[in-house]
C-alpha cells in the first residue's frame, strides 16, 4: 500500500521551515516525518503528514508549491544491520532508489523510501515479508 507525501517548494531562506510548519501546526496537521534537501536557490521539504489531501489543499492556500507523490512506508527492528538486509533484497532486484529517510520508534526503526519503479519495490518488501505500513499505521505514529 502506497502512502502519500507532500514535496513542499521552500525559498531557501531563514524562517521558511518555520513558517510552513506553522500553517500546518494552525490547521491541526501532524508532521510524521520529515526531511529537507536544499540547493543554495530552494528547498524541498518531503513530508509524511497525518491528512495529505487537507494538508495540500491549505498549504496551497498560503501560496506554497506543494506536490503528492506515492511512497511505501516499512517497519524493521531498530538494531545493527536490519536497513542492509532490506536495502540488498532491493539492490539485488535493482530497484534505483530516489531518495529515502528513516526514523526510529523504540524497537523500531520506520522508514519512507521513493523509487524508480514503486510498484517493483512494494512487491520486492512483500517477497521478503518486510512490514509495510498502512496509511493508518504510519499517520498515527
Amino acid at each position: 500500500m502506497f502512502t502519500k507525501q507532500l514535496s513542499i517548494f521552500l525559498e531557501n531562506k531563514s524562517g521558511s521551515l518555520s513558517d510552513v510548519t506553522d500553517v500546518l501546526a494552525q490547521a491541526g496537521i501532524n508532521l510524521v516525518a520529515m526531511c529537507v534537501a536544499d540547493s543554495s536557490d530552494y528547498g524541498i521539504l518531503r513530508c509524511v503528514v497525518s491528512d495529505p489531501q487537507r494538508a495540500g489543499k491549505v498549504l496551497r492556500e498560503h501560496g506554497y508549491a506543494v506536490k503528492t507523490t506515492d511512497v511505501v512506508g516499512f517497519a524493521m527492528t531498530n538494531e545493527s544491520g536490519s536497513m542492509a538486509k532490506i536495502l540488498k533484497h532491493l539492490s539485488d532486484s535493482g530497484a534505483a532508489i530516489e531518495y529515502l529517510y528513516s526514523f526510529n520508534n523504540g524497537q523500531q526503526a520506520n522508514v519512507i523510501i521513493r523509487t524508480i519503479d514503486m510498484e517493483a519495490c512494494m512487491g520486492v518488501l512483500q517477497q521478503n515479508k518486510v512490514h509495510i505500513l498502512t496509511e493508518e499505521e504510519l499517520y498515527n505514529l
